[in-house]
């Protein structure tokens, strides 16, 4: 039977945990905070995924030398794992700083993850308990979420400190979501995490569908105007090139910049496209004006 994409990405994850006492610890952290429950009363996680199911005894036998007191009792459907003893209970709250007495909700200790390498484990452990991603053939969305509203919002923080860029927020069903959509940054992530597998496949999948779709749009047009077209973009970047490699790009007015940016970010749009693109938006003779300046100053360079 073939597993989803979001699992064989949780796979991948899961042979890449890093073997440091330390991050054994920022891992479990964000397994715990972002699995179904972490009290000062019990912990209970819930999983489909087998490599998880594999990996989770492990990663607590290494950070807490502890195992769980409830563990699965077959190998198919949801996988349930527990802690109820409360002695076990409250030596994890007491390593990750919480006091059941006076604290309030839960929260990022970032004390736990002061070291590049713990910031990436925990964020494993959080995809990995609380985290999906879709095929990149149905569409990009991946996302982490969590029942506590403070472990949102500073996981919000972490990721950008982490992966140079935010995630988006939302709440469902009375848990908060972290989530991404951009392909880019959804294959960034997942190479973070340790799943560069899954990560070319979002690439791959953009680029097939990039390429399909420039193909339906060259068929649907006139292949003479088509290849004018096309002609006419390569010897604009030609000459935006020239003027990059010969110094004067960086001189050029900010409307002659903005242009050449526009026409290098989309090689393959159309005048009238490009012309949408600039702030704000010019009529197709001006961008062909633009366009015809930048071609005139790349022959005089």
């Amino acid at each position: 039977m073939a597993i989803s994409f979001s699992a064989g990405a949780k796979a991948e994850v899961c042979r890449a945990t890093s073997t440091g006492h330390c991050c054994a610890l920022a891992q479990c952290f964000g397994v715990l905070l972002f699995g179904n429950s972490f009290t000062s009363d019990g912990v209970r996680i819930v999983t489909e995924n087998r490599d998880f199911a594999q990996l989770l005894p492990k990663l607590f036998h290494k950070a807490f030398s502890m195992d769980f007191d409830i563990r699965p009792q077959e190998e198919s459907g949801k996988l349930v794992f527990g802690i109820t003893d409360p002695v076990k209970c409250r030596r994890l709250m007491d390593t990750y700083g919480f006091d059941p007495a006076s604290s309030l909700s839960l929260h990022i200790n970032l004390q736990i993850l002061e070291e590049d390498c713990c910031k990436a484990a925990f964020l494993r452990g959080a995809f990995l308990a609380g985290g999906s991603v879709t095929d990149p053939g149905k569409g990009y969305h991946l996302e982490l979420t969590t029942s506590h509203a403070s472990v949102a919002r500073e996981a919000y923080a972490l990721a950008q400190e982490a992966l140079g860029f935010y995630p988006k927020q939302t709440s469902r069903a009375g848990s908060w979501v972290l989530y991404f959509k951009q392909s880019d940054q959804i294959s960034d992530c997942l190479t973070y995490l340790g799943a560069p597998i899954a990560a070319m496949d979002i690439i791959e999948a953009k680029l097939e569908k990039e390429l399909s779709n420039k193909v339906n749009r060259r068929c649907n047009c006139d292949d003479a105007n088509t290849s004018k077209v096309v002609e006419a973009a390569q010897q604009q970047l030609s000459a935006i090139r020239t003027l990059r490699s010969r110094g004067i790009f960086d001189q050029l007015p900010q409307k002659l910049k903005a242009a050449a940016i526009a026409r290098e970010e989309n090689p393959d749009a159309s005048l009238t496209e490009l012309a949408q693109l600039m702030e704000p938006p010019i009529t197709k003779p001006a961008m062909n004006h633009r366009l015809k300046k930048l071609a005139q100053l790349a022959q005089e360079a």
